[in-house]
C-alpha cells in the first residue's frame, strides 16, 4: 500500500504542473513544471530524488506533447509508472453539480465541458489533459479523479451566492457565485485545525490565498460560507493581472464611449489590469516588494491591493458569529510577502489583530508559523499544498470504489 502513488496534473492555459505523490506518507516523489507553451521558449523542469533536471524544446509544444513526454520519458524512465494507481486532475470549475471530488466518467466530462463557459481559460485545457491521459494510459481510464476548485464553496448559503439580478438568470442559467481556490482553502483550514488544536467542525477562520490569482474565504465551523471570487475567477480581490471588483458600468463605458470591442475589454480586465495595470510595469510581487519605496506607481498599487484585502477580511469577520480563531495567509504572496502581510494587518487593529514584526520577517520560503503578537487573534502563515489535497482525495475515492 505504501508504494501506491497518485499522479497529480494541474493544467494552466500555457503551463502544466505535475507531481507524483505518496498520499499515505504525504510525500512528493517527483514534481515539476512545464511552461511557455506555444512559443519557442518552452521547457519542462522536474525534481526526482533531489536531482533537478530540465529540458528545453526547440519547437512549440502544447499540453498533449508535454503529457506524452512526461509519461514516456520521465515517469517510465524513473520506474514510477508501475506504481501509479490513479490520476488526480485539478479542475477549476464544476458548476453546481459537484460538491465533492469524483471519478471521471463520460457524464462528468460533459458537465466539466458545460462549466467551461465560466472558466474558459482553464476547463477546456483540463479536458484536453483528461482525454489525452485516456489515450496514453488506457489502463487507468477508470482511475482518473476530478478535484474541483469550486467544490469546497458549495456550502455557501443563498444569501452569499445569489447576485441581485432577475432570479431567472440563476434559475435558468445558473449565474451565481461559485468561488475558486477551494482546494487550497480546504487544505490550509485542515492544517490550521491541527495547529490550533481546534476541531474542524467548530473552526472559524478567514483564509487569504494570495497569488497571481487571489481569493479570500470566510470559513465558519469548518465550512466555506462566503468567498471573493464569483461566477468566474475575475471577481474579488485585486490580482496580478485581473481587476477584481469594479463597477460593471465601466464595461459599458469602455464599449459605448471608448469604442473598445468586447473581446478586447475581456483581455484588458483579465490580462492587463490588477497590479500590472496599476504599476504599468509588472505583476511580480517580488519586484513590487523590492521597489515599494523606490517607485510611486508601485507604492500606490500596493496600497490599493492591501486596502481591498483588508476590507474583505474586516467584512468577513462578521460571518464568524462569536469568534475568529485565525487569519490565514497562503499562496505565493501570502506565504512570502512580508510587506503585504504587514500593511494588511496594520489596517485591522479594530479587530484585535496585531502583527509581530520579527516573526513576520522570519516566516517565509515554505515555513509555517504564527506572525501575531501575544494578545492578538492568531495570524497563521501556512504554505498551501493543493497537490497533496488532490492526491489524498483521489486515493480515498479510488480505494472506496
Amino acid at each position: 500500500m505504501l508504494n501506491k502513488l497518485i499522479f497529480v496534473i494541474n493544467c494552466g492555459s500555457s503551463s502544466l504542473k505535475f507531481s507524483v505523490i505518496n498520499p499515505l506518507k504525504k510525500k512528493k516523489i517527483l514534481f515539476g513544471l512545464a511552461e511557455n507553451f506555444n512559443n519557442n521558449n518552452s521547457y519542462i523542469k522536474w525534481t526526482f530524488n533531489q536531482n533537478i533536471k530540465k529540458k528545453k524544446f526547440n519547437t512549440k509544444i502544447n499540453h498533449k506533447i508535454i503529457l506524452n513526454y512526461l509519461i514516456n520519458n520521465i515517469l517510465k524512465k524513473n520506474l514510477l509508472y508501475n506504481n501509479i494507481i490513479a490520476i488526480g486532475h485539478r479542475i477549476v470549475h464544476g458548476g453546481e453539480k459537484f460538491i465533492n471530488s469524483v471519478i471521471i466518467t463520460d457524464k462528468v466530462i460533459k458537465e466539466i465541458k458545460k462549466a467551461s463557459i465560466f472558466a474558459p481559460l482553464h476547463n477546456p485545457i483540463q479536458l484536453i489533459s483528461i482525454k489525452e491521459i485516456i489515450k496514453i494510459l488506457p489502463n487507468l481510464k477508470k482511475k482518473q479523479v476530478a478535484v474541483f476548485d469550486t467544490a469546497f464553496h458549495q456550502t455557501i448559503p443563498e444569501k452569499s451566492y445569489l447576485y441581485a439580478l432577475p432570479i431567472k438568470f440563476y434559475e435558468k442559467y445558473k449565474i451565481r457565485r461559485y468561488g475558486a481556490h477551494g482546494t487550497s482553502h480546504k487544505y490550509v483550514t485542515q492544517v490550521a485545525s491541527k495547529i490550533l488544536n481546534i476541531p474542524l467542525n467548530i473552526l472559524n477562520c478567514i483564509s487569504c490565498h494570495l497569488g497571481n490569482g487571489s481569493s479570500i474565504t470566510a470559513i465558519h465551523n469548518g465550512k466555506s460560507v462566503d468567498t471573493s471570487m464569483g461566477l468566474t475567477p475575475l471577481e474579488g480581490l485585486v490580482m496580478g493581472t485581473r481587476c477584481g471588483n469594479i463597477d460593471p458600468a465601466i464595461i459599458f463605458y469602455m464599449y459605448n464611449e471608448l469604442n473598445i470591442k468586447i473581446d478586447k475589454i475581456y483581455k484588458i480586465l483579465t490580462e492587463e489590469s490588477g497590479m500590472l495595470g496599476l504599476t504599468n510595469i509588472t505583476s511580480d510581487f517580488r519586484y513590487i516588494e523590492d521597489n515599494y519605496f523606490k517607485n510611486f506607481k508601485i507604492k500606490r498599487a500596493v496600497n490599493v491591493f492591501v486596502h481591498n484585502l483588508a476590507k474583505y477580511i474586516a467584512s468577513y469577520s462578521i460571518l464568524m458569529k462569536n469568534k475568529i480563531n485565525a487569519i490565514i495567509f497562503t499562496g505565493g504572496i501570502g506565504e512570502n510577502s512580508v510587506l503585504i502581510r504587514e500593511k494588511t494587518v496594520k489596517q485591522l487593529k479594530i479587530l484585535n489583530i496585531f502583527i509581530d514584526q520579527k516573526l513576520n520577517h522570519e516566516i517565509k520560503f515554505g515555513k509555517t508559523g504564527f506572525i501575531n503578537i501575544k494578545n492578538s487573534i492568531p495570524i497563521l502563515v501556512i504554505p498551501t499544498n493543493e497537490e497533496l489535497m488532490i492526491a489524498q482525495d483521489t486515493f480515498k475515492i479510488i480505494m472506496n470504489q
